[in-house]
């Protein structure tokens, strides 16, 4: 299971411990928050996308979605999301449990200037019922991110 290959990355930071499987679902923004007990800003959603044949990770904030002009200024291509059958494949993780941790070693990842907010974030940890919680500086540790990249603008309800 993705869960215990995160968990085993996380034994090299002694973090394994502060996974934390919830009961309930975990798989969207808004049931990690309502599991959690917060915000669904505060939920550090990752965001798969094939980008010159390879597959990259864009973590947002969860009150974020990606702004498809922003994205073809950053990348200079259109915005191509992974098919949810091919993440397993190409990042390691499946939908609802897709995280910039344990994943392929090609994947690179990006986080975006949405979460800069905050002291602190949920990612998800391999599962559709799972997350920990992490600082901005630890996120930026731990995920090995390549840059900090500004993709995201505010959902509107």
């Amino acid at each position: 299971m993705a869960i215990d290959k995160v968990k085993e990355y996380f034994k090299q930071y002694n973090k394994e411990k502060d996974v934390i499987e919830l009961v309930e679902s975990s798989a969207t923004v808004h049931d990690a928050a309502i599991a959690l007990g917060c915000d669904e800003a505060h939920i550090a959603k990752t965001m798969s996308y094939i980008l010159n044949d390879k597959p990259i990770l864009i973590v947002l904030a969860g009150d974020t979605k990606v702004d498809n002009s922003k994205f073809k200024q950053q990348f200079s291509c259109k915005a191509r999301m992974i098919q949810p059958e091919l993440l397993e494949e190409l990042i390691g993780h499946s939908a609802g449990g897709v995280c910039p941790f344990a994943i392929k070693e090609n994947v690179l990842v990006y986080l975006d200037e949405s979460l800069k907010r905050f002291d602190f974030v949920y990612p998800a940890c391999g599962s559709s019922n799972s997350a920990i919680k992490l600082s901005i500086s630890e996120l930026e540790k731990y995920s090995n991110y390549k840059e900090w990249i500004d993709v995201g603008k505010q959902k509107v309800d």
